[in-house]
């Protein structure tokens, strides 16, 4: 069964849509996979500056092949550029700055997070795979948590879950989810459905989502 939906944004929206959750000054952490597509789309007039808990701040978009830098890598291994005042650290003092709430924001994949905003994104049982590196240290420790993600996994089966079925990686930790389909925050009440994909409806939404979805009263189409 295919899980594309025919109105579905790419993950370029999807990371464009999150750009606009950043304020200058803000310290970011990017993880891996979509998370990583967004190093490339932050508009030039937000300040913020990029993490790595492989030890440097103030990384830049990926590095063209003419500037490839060996030693200039981000957590994932690919090459990336520096922006003027980058500094470099032992993985150490990086993850001291997760611990100690000096990020300000996550940007964090996820295979399940439920409706209390537990996140499961590093493993997959069936699978028997999986490292947990970082994903933890910046679940627990990030100021803010948002998570993007395509809706539904290629099976079509729900990434937004009552409960999570994978080892989790973090209870109650994401505030903010940015899907294929739409944007929702985690309240205490459940999962508030706050905007759609152009041309998608909150029915749709519902149908590809497990927990009963709340809806915002302002819910609106998604702006990049």
């Amino acid at each position: 069964m295919s899980a594309a939906h025919p109105r579905a944004i790419t993950r370029e929206l999807m990371v464009l849509r999150v750009c606009r959750e950043l304020r200058d000054g803000m310290v970011v952490n990017l993880g891996l996979g979509v998370p990583t597509l967004l190093a490339d789309v932050i508009p030039a007039d937000i300040d913020v500056l990029l993490h790595g808990e492989n030890g440097v701040l103030g990384y830049g978009a990926y590095a063209k092949p003419e500037e490839e830098d060996t030693e200039t890598i981000n957590p994932g291994g690919a090459h990336v550029t520096l922006r003027p005042g980058a500094s470099f650290f032992d993985s150490t003092e990086s993850f001291a700055l997760v611990r100690g709430g000096h990020v300000d924001i996550a940007v964090l994949g996820a295979m399940q997070v439920s409706e209390r905003g537990d996140l499961a994104n590093w493993m997959v049982p069936a699978r028997g795979v999986g490292g947990i590196g970082g994903a933890m240290d910046l679940a627990a420790g990030a100021k803010r948590v948002i998570v993007v993600m395509e809706h539904v996994t290629r099976d079509g089966l729900a990434k937004l879950v009552r409960e999570c079925s994978y080892p989790l990686t973090a209870r109650a930790c994401v505030q903010t989810i940015v899907t294929d389909l739409a944007v929702l925050e985690i309240v205490p009440e459940g999962m508030l459905l706050k905007e759609l994909a152009p041309g998608v409806s909150a029915v749709e939404v519902q149908a590809r989502s497990e927990p009963r979805l709340l809806i915002a009263p302002d819910l609106r189409e998604m702006r990049f």
